[in-house]
């Protein structure tokens, strides 16, 4: 009867809100922001900077292998943060290698520990979440840990872990959920037998023989530092690698990938994913080979589903509040301001239609949107000209158009490309293969000569694009980077002495120093 009456009376409890809000005319914060990622805690930050009263709601739903984590959103817990780690892992892997070609002496065969990277890893990761509470204390913005929902365009209700509904009322709320992995659901066993980026970084042991399924950069990262620490490792594609990129360098990248161990299951698709009876750790993947018309099988210890990524949306009641989204994605429609179409309902990251899915990105429209609320700020944010960095074992930066994308916008005979294939000063006495490290600069062929995009594939390609990205932003053109001195002797460098033009036909290899 008592818990008859528990459920009877939260509506009750609800509509009291409601209707002492409407007595008193207020709301209880400035803003409320739905979700603890990068971009959202960013807005909640620089609220609280200008003295309003913030809250912010953030839940980690399990996943369905049941990994979970704390505040701090993707990023911090199971992307970018973990993603770089375990790559540097790899990449000291391939360090200990070249090592000896440069006098070191190291015993042989070299091991790697996974618990060992992992636990370190983990423990930085669980760092950073307590870095963000205690962030928000001090900045004296509220931190609900409840998964909310909208029951009116200025409330959101949600229940503790202990089954205490929480209501919240705010003037203003920015949406910031962010997204989760896909699961092909269409697959026999994909989600009973598989795990995604929400699980890898967070395995007490090895993966094992791992299958990673996907064309993404999510895919070809993990598949990456799989591999660099010695994992048997395969990626199944079924369609194009890094789709929205250069497809010139995305091309690079997997031969490079290759080149480097990972094995590549091109214009395949998985049917089917089965437990091994005889082999509690072994899993038979069946798939079909679109090119031959056959199918296939092999066992591995783990499938991982790099597939793609949905809005994390489904439970706010979006459309009771009347918050339109995109019914093919599931994506927020923004419009330049981060307005959702509901007044003083708003929406940063990754849950925005036509956004990029970057960390930077949302923070710098989190922080942007807190101004223009709070701070007499007009500024919005410029989504034009955002660097980026693929960090495969021969990382791929870029900044601005791709190839085809500046054919596609201002014709073939209006772009010119330069382009350079180099060697990193490094790889020499390690005689490390260099086929792959490459660069071009795509202008307009007017007299100008505006640069419209650059990509870089080779060592640090992040820390090479992020000082390059300032110049296009300024609108940089070809003439000023050829007036530009590169520092010696650096990869970085050859940018300042691309000369060659794809149009001439010309050998592109950079020689001498």
């Amino acid at each position: 009867m008592a818990a008859l009456w528990r459920r009877a009376r939260l509506p009750a409890v609800s509509g009291l809100c409601r209707t002492l809000r409407a007595l008193s005319g207020k709301n209880e914060y400035d803003l409320l922001v739905i979700g603890g990622g990068s971009g959202g805690l960013a807005c909640a930050k620089e609220a609280a900077q200008f003295g309003r009263k913030v809250a912010v709601l953030d839940y980690v739903e399990p996943s369905p292998r049941g990994t979970a984590w704390g505040l701090g959103g993707t990023c911090v817990n199971v992307g970018c943060i973990p993603k770089k780690l375990m790559h540097q892992a790899a990449l000291l892997g391939s360090a200990i290698k070249d090592a000896q070609h440069y006098g070191w002496n190291i015993s042989q065969p070299v091991h790697h520990t996974w618990s060992v990277m992992a636990q370190g890893v983990q423990n930085y990761v669980k760092s950073l979440n307590w870095g963000h509470r205690v962030q928000l204390q001090e900045k004296k913005v509220k931190y609900f840990n409840i998964k909310g929902s909208f029951s009116d365009p200025h409330t959101v209700r949600g229940l503790t872990k202990a089954g205490k509904e929480i209501v919240v009322t705010a003037d203003n709320i920015v949406i910031a959920t962010g997204g989760r992995p896909k699961y092909p659901t269409h697959v026999a066993g994909a989600l009973e037998y598989g795990i995604t980026s929400d699980d890898i970084f967070w395995l007490k042991k090895s993966p094992g023989k791992t299958l990673v399924v996907g064309a993404s950069y999510v895919s070809l990262e993990c598949a990456g530092f799989l591999t660099g620490i010695g994992l048997d490792t395969t990626v199944m594609m079924r369609s194009v690698p890094l789709r929205g990129f250069d497809q010139q360098m995305a091309s690079l990248v997997t031969e490079h990938m290759e080149s480097y161990g990972t094995k590549f299951l091109r214009r395949c698709f998985p049917t089917k994913v089965e437990k091994l009876e005889m082999e509690s750790d072994r899993l038979q993947v069946t798939w079909k080979n679109a090119d031959l018309d056959t199918e296939e099988t092999d066992s591995f210890n783990t499938v991982m589903w790099a597939v793609g990524r949905a809005p994390d949306t489904k439970t706010l009641n979006l459309e009771t509040v009347g918050v339109k989204t995109n019914s093919e994605t599931g994506k927020i429609i923004v419009d330049a301001s981060e307005a959702t179409s509901v007044p003083h309902i708003y929406a940063v990251g990754d849950i925005t239609e036509g956004r990029p899915e970057l960390t930077p990105t949302a923070i710098a429209a989190g922080k942007l949107l807190a101004q223009r609320l709070f701070g007499q700020s007009s500024e919005l944010m410029d989504y034009d000209n955002v660097p980026t960095t693929v960090f495969t074992p021969l990382e791929y930066g870029c900044v601005g158009l791709s190839e085809e994308a500046a054919v596609q916008r201002h014709g073939s005979n209006n772009i010119e490309v330069f382009h350079a294939y180099y060697k990193p000063l490094e790889f020499t006495v390690a005689e490390r293969d260099a086929t792959q490290c490459y660069m071009k600069m795509v202008c307009l062929r007017e007299r100008e000569q505006r640069i419209l995009g650059l990509h870089f594939i080779g060592p640090n390609a992040g820390e090479v694009i992020q000082g390059f990205a300032l110049g296009i932003k300024c609108g940089a053109t070809y003439p000023q980077m050829m007036k530009t001195v590169g520092i010696h002797p650096t990869c970085a460098e050859e940018v300042t002495k691309l000369h060659i033009t794809k149009r001439s036909g010309l050998d592109a290899t950079v020689t001498g120093c």
